[in-house]
């Protein structure tokens, strides 16, 4: 399955703080919501996510079992925290400056980085502000929601903070399997969910989202819900199914870019050579830096897995095979 540039990213919900957009990759307008949970990142255009959220906090590298629960519930009130700071720091000009500064070192021509520095440069920003949460939600707890079982199970990948909320009660149907699980952005019965590589210009700790994804997708198999219930296209069944095929996509993915590394490459000219569902030059300038997010986060997963490496010297920095 060729992942489009309409494939890259699925709409805000309450589970997901996601890098929302329409099929043409622009980010919708969305309200903002009010929870947060640790760890949770930003979208591209410098805005705190919707839904179940928070700033990024120190969260535990990859790992999500219950020995560190400690350590999410500070990285929530961290998040919390700085989440609140953001307050009069126009977010999205520091975010889109970060952004531009990112795609030149990936690489990305004068004629694609033009548009954002001259916004940057006329001061014309969107006018969004950060989302401040005001409620902490711990994943492996159960939600305070009297008379129902609602479990936040924390998913990052598609973003550093998305959680599903398991509902840990028999199906109305009596379908075979544990409950029902609001899968948000992270489980789609038949859209591959955009991974990209979005990091917090203050916190340097290097990140591997595809392996928190892979991971995350795992977890959400092994909880066998009966139903799947996911912000996008239908309800659904068989997480196994769907994880097993999600696997397999990225498997292949990554196998294709370790044939395209046999050259040294920069990302930019890695997601050029990426097969889309449309030619590059057909691909529209936001969906272009979306594309670029998701070959880095690709190439990152290949460079923590010791299967590509910088190469040494290089100017905008190119990867190849090892």
């Amino acid at each position: 399955m060729a992942l489009g540039a309409d494939h890259l990213a699925v709409g805000a919900c309450l589970h997901c703080p996601g890098q929302d957009r329409h099929r043409d990759g622009v980010p919708p307008d969305r309200p903002a919501g009010r929870a947060t949970v640790a760890g949770a990142g930003r979208r591209p255009d410098g805005t705190q996510p919707d839904g179940a959220r928070a700033a990024r906090g120190r969260r535990p590298r990859r790992r999500t079992d219950g020995r560190h629960a400690t350590e999410r519930r500070v990285g929530a009130r961290e998040g919390t925290a700085r989440s609140r700071t953001t307050r009069g720091r126009r977010p999205n000009e520091r975010w889109l400056a970060y952004m531009a500064d990112r795609l030149a070192a990936a690489g990305a021509p004068e004629s694609h980085l033009a548009p954002l520095r001259a916004a940057l440069a006329r001061g014309t920003l969107p006018a969004l502000s950060p989302a401040l949460p005001d409620r902490e939600i711990v994943p492996g707890e159960l939600l305070d929601l009297p008379g129902r079982r609602l479990r936040a199970v924390w998913t990052p990948g598609h973003t550093p903070g998305h959680v599903c909320l398991h509902l840990e009660e028999e199906h109305p149907a009596r379908l075979p399997g544990n409950g029902r699980l609001f899968s948000g952005d992270h489980l789609l019965p038949g859209i591959t969910p955009h991974i990209g590589l979005y990091e917090d210009p203050d916190d340097t700790t290097p990140t591997d989202p595809l392996g928190d994804y892979l991971d995350s997708l795992e977890r959400v198999s092994r909880l066998t819900p009966a139903e799947i219930l996911p912000a996008h296209q239908y309800p659904f069944t068989d997480a196994p199914a769907r994880v097993a095929a999600l696997l397999a996509h990225h498997a292949s993915r990554l196998t294709g870019l370790l044939a395209l590394l046999a050259t040294p490459l920069t990302p930019w000219q890695l997601a050029e050579r990426m097969t889309w569902n449309r030619p590059w030059d057909d691909i529209p300038h936001p969906s272009r830096t979306i594309a670029v997010a998701e070959a880095e986060s690709h190439l990152r997963h290949l460079v923590m897995l010791g299967r590509a490496e910088a190469v040494p010297g290089s100017g905008p920095v190119t990867y190849a095979a090892v």
